[in-house]
């Protein structure tokens, strides 16, 4: 008759064959009897330790030599559903360096081991350890927990930091209605700074010890509200960011679904946006001084894709190549304003700027429209034919160590002009844009020199008008 049995306790043991035992008898230990069985772990070879016993419970000491019950808890789980908590966390037991004791896995329930952020927020994207504190980005707010500390109010509502035994103690909101939105990749820290996008509210930030900081809007607030707001939580939709240790620069990409992009730089000592940058990269970091990152494009040089990518550094084995990215070289070009006087309509006649030679004046535009013709780089003469004809040539020329260039307009003639175009020098409006460019066949000549541009000015006159 069939009985019910009641089992108290259970375990299981493994034996672990690692390699293949050739050629070899199986023998019975000394005084064992005949039909002793032929286990695998006394096979008389040198290859006999290969053989391994594994006991199956997690709490089973290494190379113990006996098995005994141990302690057993019972738990009624009544609701035994998966549950996933967006905004909360759980912390295990602790692993003893000193001691080798390792209780990660265990998750006791008798402690309160969890511990809940406002769900309003959103769920929590990322986690950053500093010192004590674990700092909590959601999509909506930015938070710290204290670690083995906990926080006391006041009447007034001032706090007082006190120690405690608990592991994780209250989680404290940071100043400011910002969050990381669902672009965790865009975090980047550097010492005490922590640097991220939330493109809910359109804004790059910056968290350090004075508080959160809106650092897009240092001149770039209406750049990052276009951009930031294209996103979407689509895969191919990022804001990947990094600190670049080489440059001491956070570096920002902002990449849209459609496969166009904008990689940007800000530099903590002028408190700007810098430089943007031709490349679209997959993944970035530093280690060390060194910039890496990851590439998602076919590298011209190696003819592969996802390939890991060092910065500055090796086009034909030479160090410190400018203006190259992922095996191609690209232009380098500068923007500028002129814009003394906003009030008065100017007539830009010339053009000088202070800087390295080979610099070219790629286009120039006024605010009325008015162009001017390309000016090329300067060349010095070597000949008494080559001086004549720079004369009357569009490039700059070389004078105090600045270089120098007439402004010849190239707009189209107007109602009441007589003489317009090449014949017709200077330029009308209240500021115009220059764009100053080192061409990527200037670069890959040179892939070593530094080319420098230190100011752009232009001989101005008020209009006659």
């Amino acid at each position: 008759m069939a009985a019910t049995l009641e089992l108290k306790y259970f375990n299981s043991f493994w034996l672990k064959k690692m390699k293949t035992v050739v050629n070899a008898v199986p023998v019975p230990p000394a005084g064992a009897e005949l039909n002793y069985p032929n286990l695998p772990y006394i096979y008389p070879s040198t290859e006999a330790d290969d053989w391994y016993v594994e006991e199956a419970r997690i709490r089973g000491g290494y190379n113990n030599t006996t098995v005994d019950l141990g302690v057993k808890a019972f738990l009624a789980e009544e609701d035994a559903t998966q549950q996933t908590r967006i905004s909360s966390l759980i912390y295990s037991g602790l692993f003893n360096s000193r001691t080798g004791v390792n209780n990660t896995n265990q998750f006791s329930v008798g402690k309160d081991i969890t511990k809940s952020a406002d769900p309003a927020n959103g769920s929590i994207q990322k986690l950053y350890a500093e010192d004590t504190n674990l700092i909590i980005f959601q999509q909506d707010k930015v938070s710290r927990a204290l670690i083995d500390k906990d926080a006391i109010y006041s009447a007034e509502g001032n706090s007082t930091v006190t120690s405690s035994e608990q592991v994780m103690g209250q989680i404290v909101a940071y100043a400011g209605e910002y969050g990381i939105s669902d672009n965790p990749e865009s975090f980047a820290v550097y010492g005490y700074r922590k640097y991220f996008t939330d493109r809910k509210r359109n804004a790059v930030l910056r968290l350090s010890k004075d508080g959160m900081t809106e650092i897009s809007s240092y001149g770039m607030h209406d750049f990052f509200r276009d951009e930031l707001s294209k996103l979407n939580s689509q895969v191919d939709s990022r804001a990947v960011g990094a600190w670049d240790m080489y440059t001491n620069n956070y570096i920002l990409s902002i990449q849209q679904q459609d496969n166009s992009f904008k990689t940007v730089t800000f530099d903590e000592s002028v408190l700007g946006w810098t430089s943007r940058l031709s490349y679209k990269p997959k993944y970035m970091f530093s280690i060390g001084a060194n910039f890496y990152s990851i590439n998602d494009t076919t590298n011209l040089v190696t003819n592969t894709t996802n390939t890991l990518y060092r910065h500055y550094t090796n086009f034909n084995n030479i160090n410190n190549s400018y203006g190259l990215f992922y095996g191609e070289v690209f232009d380098s070009t500068v923007q500028v304003v002129l814009n003394s006087n906003p009030s008065v309509i100017k007539n830009f006649k010339a053009i000088n700027y202070e800087g390295s030679l080979g610099w070219t004046m790629d286009s120039m535009l006024a605010s009325s429209g008015d162009t001017a013709l390309a000016i090329s780089a300067y060349t010095a003469p070597t000949t008494l034919q080559q001086f004549t004809d720079d004369l009357f040539s569009n490039e700059f020329k070389a004078k105090e160590n600045k270089y120098f260039a007439n402004l010849i307009n190239s707009s189209p003639a107007t109602a009441g002009e007589i003489i317009w175009g090449n014949s017709m020098s200077g330029l009308k409006g209240f500021f115009s844009t220059i764009e100053m460019k080192i061409s990527k066949e200037t670069l890959t000549l040179n892939p070593t020199t530094k080319y420098e541009l230190f100011s752009v000015a232009s001989d101005v006159s008020q209009s006659s008008y």
